[in-house]
């Protein structure tokens, strides 16, 4: 996810301080990669530096000195382009499950251990792994009062773990083939 185009999204709306910002990332995207307070300003400094947003001004209301930023012109246009581009399918599938499938066979065979269940232990605890996850987000998307940003979050999650999980029940079963063809390489 874009975070300069996401606060760009939500200056739309009207300017808006740094701390709103944060606060409006965290309700829209509740199950997105939390974003920080420092990496909220520091984007909003780059915003500015790029000619996508401008400071309107500062208030304090009482409290610590805040500043107002606005989206430019510029700004509006640069969203409606990253808006427009269809996001392309990954060119490689790069998978941290993967590899460490193919790394235990190599450290089990560096070691003189069984390749296969050494693979296929991890490949059990991991699939252990994203079902318990899987329960947290049905649990999640199923409480009553849960908006709809949070189930679509859900739904998407869910998707992409049911994918893996299938993944990890067909290589494991293609372990020995797998094996044999790590050990002659």
């Amino acid at each position: 996810m874009s975070t300069r185009h996401v606060l760009l999204g939500l200056l739309a709306g009207g300017s808006s301080h740094g701390y709103d910002l944060k606060r409006r990332y965290d309700e829209r995207f509740p199950q997105a990669r939390p974003l920080a307070y420092g990496q909220v300003y520091t984007t909003l400094q780059r915003l500015v530096r790029d000619g996508l947003a401008t400071v309107e001004g500062t208030d304090s209301d009482g409290g610590p000195e805040r500043t107002l930023y606005r989206s430019t012109d510029e700004g509006s246009r640069e969203l409606a382009r990253w808006a427009d581009e269809v996001t392309p399918p990954a060119p490689f599938v790069t998978n941290e499950i993967f590899a460490k499938v193919v790394v235990s066979i190599l450290v089990a065979a560096a070691a003189g251990g069984d390749r296969t269940s050494d693979a296929a232990a991890y490949l059990q605890a991991q699939r252990a792994a994203h079902m318990a996850r899987m329960r947290e987000l049905t649990e999640l998307k199923t409480t009553p009062g849960t908006d709809l940003s949070t189930v679509l979050s859900a739904d998407y999650a869910l998707a992409h773990l049911d994918a893996d999980v299938r993944w990890m029940t067909t290589t494991a079963t293609r372990l020995a083939t797998l094996t044999a063809e790590v050990d002659t390489t």
